[in-house]
């Protein structure tokens, strides 16, 4: 459905490969080097482009970190 969040999702390759490439953008936005930056679970969100909820939205063509946020660990996944 466009617009809407898909069910929880455990997070596979593609999605720690987005982690990845975005681990120095949420770094930069923060301040602050994370050790562990690794993708457990995640939601998407179809809009003009697809948005990652991996506490790491992503959309259009080119990746960028819209915004972070921590300590989330058994926190549902939700947008902020």
């Amino acid at each position: 459905m466009c617009g809407g969040l898909t069910e929880v999702k455990q997070a596979d390759e593609a999605v720690q490969n987005i982690c990845d490439a975005m681990k120095p953008l949420a770094e930069q936005k923060t301040g602050r080097n994370f050790e562990v930056f690794t993708a457990k679970s995640y939601k998407t969100q179809v809009v003009a482009g697809t948005n990652y909820f991996i506490k790491l939205p992503c959309y259009g063509g080119e990746a960028v970190v819209t915004g972070v946020e921590d300590h989330h660990d058994n926190d549902p996944i939700q947008p902020f």
